[in-house]
């Protein structure tokens, strides 16, 4: 059975997960099983994705890149150094070192996976998720919307039937979703959000509190030092994260700047009640949010028996008290909030692979998509008023079809506009495509009938027909919107491809790239002793310890590979000094 590993690709972070004997695990790599979604560019050239990736945009922020999910669906070029990327690209690192941690596990190789998105994701996010998959070198063989896969997490443990609310606050975006469970089936029934909202914005509410704060207390501007501004956002989130549980937090950063001869130090103390204004504002849209969602699924707050918080974000204890208020009861956070996305992920991999599961998933599409005729809008004549074809919340696979008539004798072309969105003027709504249709010159009133069908990707296609002649148009949505041909897809995982290897040992066999612990019994005893005691030390390290003891144990190993034995003999005493100081 082919291997298939379930992705959670966030702005903050990002997991994945996969079925060991009938449960879905996360598939840890001497952490926690959470990669920070950063990627940079190293000193030797070689691509940095993770923890490393974030510290490296301490001192190299032109080099690295963050919450790059907010870019998805844009053509927005993303610099690293001297460097130039996709957000696809970018994205395609992490699925890369997700990737292989997963075939390290594993201990096969994976070419398939399933990926979450965000329910709001609009189709253009959703096709560059897919391409970003496809260079990575993963067949994407579904996207689910994140609310949907932490329903299903949660789905694994409480059978009974349910109404859900799922509240997805991550780092770059927001929605809410209304869930029914009953029977073993998933049915979501409504879902709303916002793709700008998250976590990210509230690091910079704080960030830019900071700012303010250095401006008058030291008449000192770091809005064009690059290097500082990334130091702030590291504390400001730091600081974001003790406010959950602490109700004062005091932000240091010492030699922050230079005036003059004089150094700088920030210290600043920073209340929660001060954070909680700050993002007040921001939180209320969440509610308005829930409000719309219970709306869409025609549901009283008191209905509601579960609440799910999904994403680091949902921490903030306002949050909580917020959803107490309008909901009435404390939400549920049994499954870790970070992680709760990517178990459903690999729970949905798991069905993929055809493992036995119990329920069935029924997702729903968040938008309207629609085509723009001649009608009235308000009241008034129009040539853009907007036709829904299939409409937000309909169940997925969906297929529609309506019938259009040509304006005037002997027409001989159509502009078929092809619309996502709500508002009653096409205009207002996001145009996916449009495409020419020629016709034979029939009189007036000749029908056109416009059929669309969005599979369960939330792809669309789309054909119009010629009624009277059977002349007909084909397209998919995703080709108007795509950023990549067939060609520079193929361009595009070939550079990606090389760039990660750049700087990396030379392509091995799976088998061989994997450590057992044969393989730490076959080195010199006083090295596989070392190594062995590191390794049961890093749950316990510091961050720092732990990743220097992770890359002095690789630089033991490579070393000992080359014959290159004064190298190990250093690295030895130095890994031998970090377990000393440590007991």
């Amino acid at each position: 059975m082919e291997p298939i590993i379930g992705i959670d690709l966030g702005t903050t972070n990002s997991e994945v997960a996969f079925i060991f004997d009938g449960t879905t695990e996360i598939i840890t790599d001497n952490d926690n099983g959470i990669l920070p979604s950063c990627v940079s560019i190293g000193e030797n050239g070689d691509i940095i994705v993770g923890a490393e990736a974030g510290n490296q945009a301490l001192i190299n922020p032109e080099k690295t890149v963050l919450s790059v999910k907010r870019f998805m669906g844009t053509d927005q070029k993303l610099k690293m150094g001297e460097l130039s990327f996709s957000p696809q690209e970018i994205s395609a690192f992490i699925l890369k070192e997700l990737k292989e941690r997963a075939e390290k596990k594993i201990n096969r190789t994976i070419s398939k996976a399933v990926i979450t998105v965000p329910a709001y994701f609009t189709d253009a996010q959703r096709q560059a998720t897919r391409e970003a998959g496809e260079i990575a070198g993963l067949e994407v063989v579904r996207i689910i919307n994140e609310p949907t896969a932490a329903s299903l997490a949660y789905e694994s443990t409480n059978p009974e039937t349910q109404r859900v609310l799922v509240y997805d606050l991550g780092g770059g975006t927001f929605d809410v979703s209304i869930v029914k469970i009953e029977a073993g089936v998933v049915e979501v029934l409504s879902s709303t959000g916002d793709n700008q909202l998250g976590g990210d914005d509230f690091d910079l509410k704080i960030v830019d509190h900071l700012v303010k704060h250095m401006e008058t207390e030291f008449n000192y501007s770091v809005k064009d030092k690059p290097a500082v501004m990334a130091r702030l956002k590291r504390a400001a989130e730091g600081a974001k994260i003790q406010l959950s549980s602490v109700p004062y937090t005091t932000i240091e950063e010492d030699h922050i700047g230079k005036k003059g001869f004089k150094d700088l130090h920030l210290s600043l103390e920073l209340s929660r009640t001060e954070f909680e204004e700050m993002v007040e504002e921001d939180l209320a849209r969440t509610m308005e949010s829930v409000n719309k969602a219970l709306k869409d699924a025609a549901m009283l707050p008191s209905a509601i028996n579960k609440i799910i918080m999904v994403g680091g974000s949902t921490r903030i204890p306002r949050i909580s008290q917020m959803l107490e208020e309008k909901i009435g009861h404390l939400p549920h956070s049994e499954i870790d909030p970070d992680l709760c996305v990517a178990i459903g992920a690999g729970m949905q991999a798991g069905r993929e692979m055809g493992l036995e599961h119990s329920g069935v998933l029924v997702d729903i599409t968040p938008y309207t998509f629609g085509t723009s005729v001649v009608g009235e809008v308000d009241g008034e004549p129009s040539g853009t008023m907007f036709v829904a074809l299939i409409r937000r919340n309909t169940k997925l696979p969906a297929r529609k079809s309506d019938v259009f008539y040509t304006m005037c004798d002997n027409q001989e072309v159509v502009d078929v506009k092809i619309y996502q969105g709500e508002a009653p003027d096409a205009l207002d709504n996001i145009l996916l495509g449009n495409y020419m249709f020629n016709l034979t010159r029939a009189p007036s009133n000749s029908e056109i009938i416009l059929h669309f069908d969005l599979d369960l990707n939330g792809i669309l296609k789309i054909k119009a027909v010629e009624k009277k002649t059977g002349n007909n148009i084909k397209a998919v949505i995703e080709n108007a919107i795509s950023r990549f041909s067939d060609e520079e897809l193929s361009q595009t995982q070939d550079r990606i491809n090389g760039l990660w290897t750049e700087g990396r040992e030379s392509e091995t066999p799976l088998k061989e790239k994997v450590q057992t612990e044969a393989d730490i019994k076959e080195l010199p005893s006083e090295y596989a002793g070392i190594i062995s005691r590191a390794e049961a030390k890093l749950a316990q390290a510091s961050e720092d310890d732990r990743d220097e003891m992770i890359n002095l144990i690789e630089d033991i190993r490579d070393a000992l590979s080359k014959n290159r034995m004064e190298d190990a003999e250093t690295f030895k005493k130095e890994l031998d000094d970090i377990l000393f100081y440590m007991g």
